[in-house]
């Protein structure tokens, strides 16, 4: 069985999916219907935009997706390769719902412009903050979580793979949860260079109003399960996946779950799709013996069919 995997945030650069467009039309129909389906030109930003701007959420957010999308028309167009589950991580939760047919593209890109827009303005700018903690087990830090709160709000916002989990939630609680995760022996546990505290309590303005612009858009009968980052397993029923993904704004993603349960449920083949090899990192250290592929550039056809 094959999984795709669609990348979060984290994993855009400059120059992500022009390759793809210089080469096939597939991926160039997919950035004409983001450029026209947002009212600006995502492609640009892509292919050319700087570090700074791709790093704003609000661009960030549909700039991966659109890349996402343009990598998996290549790859249907160009192989005999389907998916039995698609998942993504966070954000990439909503490429994985267009690649199962669930969400129409210019819907998708539309909603997660707000999203970004939504999450950037639930909390003042050096409000929020997240770190990444490794080397500790999940009950350790949800315990450090807790006496580093006094009052605030600090939690577990990813948990990414055995020992690897990001918390979010106040900067001064954050800061004070870095400071017990060293007393507690972490291997590292640094600041992440964020602008909010994705996946935290602290999202839920978003959350509201990520709800209302959900309820204007059709959801389509799913052609495959779609992991959820708040159940970590299937998602089958199209009712349940606006529902879903209002509660994912402010519930931890469930990565590792998510990857142990695709396993148990017969996947023996992950591909990752879109910009990076971030999630291909992490399956690696979830589940040895998985066969892991990418597609996120032109080279990638080659190994893709190897």
């Amino acid at each position: 069985m094959i999984a795709f995997l669609f990348p979060g945030q984290g994993s855009q650069f400059s120059g992500m999916g022009k390759d793809l467009a210089d080469n096939f039309s597939a991926a160039r129909l997919v950035f004409e219907e983001a450029n026209d389906a947002l009212g600006f030109d995502i492609s640009r930003m892509c292919f050319s935009g700087s570090e700074e701007d791709l790093k704003l959420t609000a661009n960030t957010q549909p700039a991966i997706l659109t890349v996402s999308i343009a990598a998996l028309r290549v790859l249907e167009q160009e192989t005999e390769l389907k998916a039995d589950y698609t998942a993504g991580h966070s954000l990439g939760e909503y490429s994985a719902l267009v690649s199962a047919g669930a969400f129409r593209l210019a819907d998708a890109v539309k909603t997660v412009r707000q999203r970004g827009t939504f999450m950037q303005e639930a909390v003042p700018v050096g409000v929020g903050a997240m770190a990444a903690v490794m080397g500790l087990e999940r009950a350790e830090l949800e315990q450090i979580c807790q006496d580093a709160a006094q009052g605030e709000v600090v939690s577990p916002a990813n948990f990414n793979s055995p020992g690897q989990i990001v918390i979010a939630g106040h900067a001064t609680a954050v800061g004070r949860a870095i400071e017990l995760c060293k007393a507690q022996g972490a291997k590292r546990a640094l600041p992440l260079p964020v602008s909010a505290p994705f996946h935290s309590s602290l999202m839920e303005p978003a959350a509201q109003r990520l709800e209302t612009v959900l309820s204007k858009v059709t959801v389509n009968p799913l052609q495959c399960p779609v992991i959820s980052n708040v159940m970590a397993d299937a998602c089958r029923d199209q009712t349940l996946v606006k529902q879903l993904l209002v509660e994912q704004v402010c519930a931890p993603v469930r990565w590792d779950e998510s990857v142990v349960n695709m396993v148990e449920l017969g996947v023996k083949h992950f591909i990752e799709i879109g910009p990076g090899k971030v999630l291909s990192g992490l399956v690696k250290r979830i589940t040895k013996g998985s066969n892991i592929k990418n597609i996120g550039a032109v080279a990638d056809l080659d190994k893709l069919q190897g």
